[in-house]
């Protein structure tokens, strides 16, 4: 199947690295695996930091623009898609050029990753927020990442057209990576990854310090910290005690998706508390990598960590309980390897390329079917 493709929200080759960047390159990849055919149709980015009608207008002016560029193109080279696909869209990144070509061609239209905020209906996102329920409305198919968000899409879009998708990744290089076992009778090596800037990112790595904190004078350790941004500097002050047994953290900056596989395979648990994650990209990739998980149990993070089984979560933002699950796994060596061969399990059967491959295949086939059923139910 040929296949168009946009991203609204960040496009593919965007330079700064991000968990939706990563998730929109695998669709693509899964579904070059699948056997279809990928363009990237535009490279439009709809989404904006601040909201207002005006500036909202004005982007859907553009896009339009582009989308009507893009059909002359096509129409030029005699190319023709069999179906529209867009990853991630919702208030603040509406699709205005999916819709359009879909209608101009006759094309089935669907959309992987849409979240939903009803308290954006009024204010200064209105518009976008209307443009995007009206993606979701035209839509044959719609795959939301996790269930809370599905949830919320499910007051716009029929039952029929709506799904769960789960996340996936590309799990070979965390496989073939070897595993780099701790020298004798080492402290257990833990792990955290994530951008450096204020906000969601920032008051997980407050948390966690504050968790730590409540740990190092009984537990030893030690702590690798990977990630860059513009608040380094507080995190680095957050990290930077000397307790009993645990010495502050290592920080390696940013580093390449090259150089992570690597990495994780040196340390033995990811500690991440999640506040406000989609589902955290890192869960996926630590858990291919053989790493226990001890994270929050936020929006889809309990969709790709199985609790109790590949990791221990805990309810977001409650230090008590994130510091209570760490504690049971620093004092118990044999459970932390239990649970990082299980997540290998895990991953494999359910959130490899392959399994990804094989979902986004089932969903496009969905959306072929609800386009001709729509097609045929239309007044002629």
């Amino acid at each position: 199947m040929r296949i168009a493709f946009t991203a609204p929200m960040k496009p593919l080759d965007d330079p700064l690295p991000s968990g939706d960047r990563t998730m929109g390159r695998l669709i693509v990849k899964g579904l070059e695996q699948a056997g279809h055919e990928v363009r990237i149709a535009s490279r439009f980015r709809s989404w904006r930091a601040k909201g207002g009608v005006d500036e909202q207008r004005a982007v859907e002016r553009e896009a339009l623009a582009e989308a009507d560029a893009i059909a002359r193109r096509w129409e030029a080279e005699g190319y023709r898609p069999d179906l529209f696909l867009t990853y991630h869209l919702y208030h603040k990144a509406p699709d205005w050029i999916g819709p359009a070509l879909a209608d101009h061609f006759a094309l089935p239209y669907a959309v992987i990753e849409a979240s939903r905020a009803p308290k954006r209906q009024r204010g200064e996102w209105e518009h976008g927020f209307a443009a995007a329920d009206a993606a979701l409305l035209r839509a044959d198919m719609v795959a939301a990442l996790h269930r809370a968000d599905r949830e919320c899409l499910a007051a716009v879009t029929p039952e029929a057209r709506l799904t769960v998708l789960a996340p996936f990744l590309d799990e070979r290089p965390f496989l073939d990576a070897p595993r780099i076992p701790p020298p004798a009778d080492a402290p257990p090596r833990l792990l955290a990854v994530g951008m450096m800037r204020e906000g969601a990112k920032m008051a997980s790595y407050r948390l966690l310090a504050e968790a730590l904190g409540k740990l190092e004078r009984q537990h030893s350790f030690t702590l690798t910290i990977a990630g860059d941004g513009p608040g380094r500097a507080e995190v680095e002050a957050l990290f930077a005690r000397h307790g009993a047994r645990f010495t502050g953290a290592r920080f390696t900056g940013a580093l390449s998706p090259e150089e992570m596989p690597a990495l994780y395979a040196a340390h033995d648990i990811l500690v991440w508390p999640a506040i406000r994650e989609a589902f955290g990209f890192v869960f996926l990739e630590a858990q291919a990598a053989g790493l226990a998980i001890v994270g929050g149990d936020t929006f889809g993070v309990p969709d790709v960590v199985a609790d109790g089984v590949s990791g221990l979560l805990a309810p977001e933002g409650d230090v008590e309980a994130f510091a209570v699950a760490l504690a049971r796994l620093l004092a118990t060596p044999a459970l932390t390897a239990r649970m990082g061969m299980a997540a290998r399990a895990h991953i494999l059967a359910r959130h490899g390329l392959a399994a990804g491959a094989a979902r986004l295949d089932a969903f496009l086939g969905h959306a072929l079917r609800n386009f001709a059923a729509r097609a045929t139910a239309s007044p002629q």
